[in-house]
């Protein structure tokens, strides 16, 4: 898991030269046939990724997207109106049977059915329209690192391409290197602080919150921590009545419209008693984990997920856990 996710910024820029003539027709037929309905197909740590491309959409583009319950196709039998319908599936193996059902039901139906998938061969590859492979190569440890960090930087193509953000373009072409300085950042408080923790809230807000939610995955599957995600606001509502003299928080403040407010639940969540470990760009006051920004704020989540990983690889073996092999975990899982 260690040496993954540290070959991650290899990875991102290996697929950052691959693909381009793939990801502009893409963002051409978006511009020329605007979608009426756009929907996410993944789970687990795709998921995650899924959410952070669904965001990039919804706030720059203005375009709603839902999370399809794979289960209306595979259980239910759901006869889903298909009309002007964009598909966008996030896989690993691209083996699992709910994720390769519905791309083939929605394409038959008319829909432009998107893959973004680390196997090429895989049933889900030959079932969709347009594929995008991750380039992320074998990965061998369970707790995906590399791949979900290729499945972040895929996303965001595809939207600096819809958009024809040049901008977005440029800051993309400079991630390696700013994930190369965010892997090296050293997170031991984080080690120290939760060695012993039998639970975490993970916070994040916008952009940052599908990395909340791929960090409390990893901290249940790495490191048996009962962690769970939430937005900045939600947890304000029934989460709070959790918190406690010494629980601990970790959250997740990069730059962006919703730092301001992650900032502010910090400090009252310490004013509460919480153990709040903040993660800031540097010289933020209270930040003991320090971030890396990017040449975009949208771009700046991967590289705090670039932090991250290390942090939690370390603290999965200093609870005596080996993080390349969780108990009761596959590499490939398959649902129906």
């Amino acid at each position: 898991m260690y040496e993954e996710a540290l070959s991650a910024p290899a990875v991102v820029a290996r697929q950052l030269a691959a693909d381009h003539t793939a990801y502009a027709a893409l963002g051409e037929s978006l511009r020329q046939q605007p979608p009426s309905s756009l929907l996410t197909v993944a789970r687990g740590s795709s998921d995650h990724a899924a959410h952070y491309l669904a965001y990039l959409v919804m706030a720059r583009l203005g375009r709603l997207v839902t999370s399809l319950p794979m289960s209306l196709v595979t259980l239910y039998q759901s006869r889903l109106v298909c009309d002007g319908l964009v598909s966008l599936a996030f896989s690993q193996s691209g083996q699992s049977p709910d994720l390769v059902a519905p791309t083939r039901f929605l394409r038959d139906g008319g829909a432009r059915t998107v893959a973004f998938v680390n196997a090429e061969g895989s049933p889900l590859a030959e079932a969709a329209q347009h594929v995008f492979p991750l380039h992320a190569g074998a990965e061998r440890s369970v707790a995906a690192t590399k791949s979900y960090i290729a499945q972040l930087v895929a996303g965001a193509r595809v939207v600096a391409a819809w958009q024809g953000d040049d901008d977005l373009l440029a800051a993309l072409q400079q991630l390696p290197q700013v994930l190369e300085q965010a892997a090296a950042l050293r997170w031991d408080v984080a080690v120290d602080v939760l060695r012993e923790a039998d639970r975490l809230f993970v916070i994040g807000r916008g952009t940052g919150l599908p990395i909340a939610m791929e960090a409390a995955l990893k901290f249940k599957e790495t490191c048996g921590i009962q962690a769970e995600a939430f937005s900045g606001a939600e947890v304000k509502h029934g989460p709070m009545a959790l918190v406690e003299e010494g629980y601990p928080m970790l959250v997740f403040a990069p730059r962006g419209p919703a730092q301001a407010g992650l900032l502010a639940l910090a400090d009252e969540m310490r004013g509460r008693g919480a153990r709040v470990l903040l993660a800031a760009p540097a010289g933020t006051p209270g930040a003991e984990l320090p971030l890396v920004c990017s040449g975009s704020e949208d771009l700046d989540p991967i590289a705090v997920v670039q932090s991250f990983y290390p942090m939690v690889e370390a603290l999965s073996r200093a609870r005596g856990n080996n993080p390349d092999q969780p108990r009761h975990l596959a590499k490939v899982t398959k649902t129906h």
